[in-house]
């Protein structure tokens, strides 16, 4: 699977048993690991040459064998609404976003996982991108790391371009460094990862972490949810929620299904019929969305007339349902739109 490539690479993103080994490698201290997981994830530098509590020859050993790793944004567009929209360089002429969104009483920071994505999905603007590369666990945690607002975020979302799980080391590694005592010692319950639904991943995903979960459901009926989302032909929805299901979440732990709305194709009261159907008596949350139009699709949002009587319908049959804000409208809102547009002028410039 394609990574982006590399020179030196980047100490950010690496776990305290990593920065051990690098360490070792360069014969230095073991205790080395822990000064330099603390400059990484607690101080605010942003170059191998401040750690000044390293001697010169360390540093010049560790200059010569990596870099430090983050990566100032490249731009960023900013909303009425206080929305932030980050453009991040990922290699040559590629691109990924992070979108700060402040609210009342809390931040958070929406993140990608891979530049382009190979999923598909009928209204995604970073699936017509095609899938370029997987981000590493550097290229992640740089969103948080280099994020100007960063002492202000408060949750942390995985759901910007690319399917998490199509990358499952590196977020894994990701999640790791973000909720570890030596990383930046976030709470699990901070942190949120979406997926469409690859099971094997997702399984790991349970196992191996206690952050929330999000799965992106659109439609509980199997031949319109493989329309929107090709993913269905391979892992069907019922099958998702039975994995759900079987590993079995704590009561500090939650599952949430992410539900977009498209008029005349998933909102209707049959649909409602069939939703609590699927998720009766798992305790969840549905997040309902209103879609923002990307180009070159059919899709089209529903009324909100019809969106606040959807939501009404399900919560009136006990699925907790709640409607979520639409924000940066009045910049590149959907994701992937700001990145693709970056590309397309960045080869336009190139010819």
């Amino acid at each position: 699977m394609a990574t982006i490539p590399t020179g030196k690479p980047p100490l950010l993103g690496m776990t305290l048993r990593q920065l051990e080994q690098a360490c070792q490698e360069l014969e230095l201290p073991k205790f080395t690991a822990r000064q330099l997981s603390d400059w990484l994830y607690s101080k605010n530098i942003r170059n191998i040459d401040e750690m000044s509590n390293l001697s010169k020859a360390a540093r010049a050993r560790l200059d010569s064998a990596f870099t430090f790793g983050v990566e100032e944004p490249l731009s960023a567009q900013v909303s009425a609404d206080g929305t932030k929209k980050y453009l991040f360089g990922a290699g040559t002429q590629r691109f990924v976003e992070a979108a700060y969104i402040p609210e009342r009483s809390r931040a958070t920071l929406c993140l990608s996982t891979q530049v382009g994505c190979k999923m598909g999905c009928l209204f995604c603007m970073t699936g017509k991108q095609g899938f370029q590369a997987n981000l590493g666990p550097g290229a992640i945690i740089n969103q948080v790391r280099s994020l100007p607002e960063r002492e202000q975020l408060t949750n942390i979302v995985y759901m910007g371009m690319g399917e998490p799980f199509d990358n499952t080391d590196a977020v894994m590694q990701s999640l790791e460094v973000l909720t570890a005592d030596w990383g930046f010692a976030w709470s699990p319950r901070r942190i949120t990862v979406s997926t469409i639904g690859i099971i094997p991943a997702m399984e790991r995903f349970l196992r191996e972490s206690e952050c929330h979960l999000a799965v992106s459901l659109h439609s509980p009926f199997d031949e319109e949810r493989q329309r929107l989302m090709p993913i269905q032909h391979v892992y069907p929805v019922e099958e998702v929620i039975r994995s759900i299901r079987e590993h079995g979440l704590g009561r500090q732990r939650r599952v949430s299904f992410e539900y977009i709305l498209f008029e005349g194709v998933n909102d209707s009261s049959r649909h409602v019929k069939e939703l609590a159907r699927l998720l009766n008596g798992l305790r969840c949350r549905i997040n309902l969305m209103r879609f923002h139009l990307v180009p070159g699709t059919p899709l089209k949002g529903t009324p909100e007339e019809q969106v606040l009587a959807f939501s009404q319908a399900l919560n009136d049959k006990g699925i907790r349902t709640t409607i979520r804000a639409s924000r940066g409208q009045d910049i590149d809102a959907a994701c992937g739109l700001l990145s693709t547009r970056e590309l397309v002028k960045r080869t336009l410039s190139d010819h």
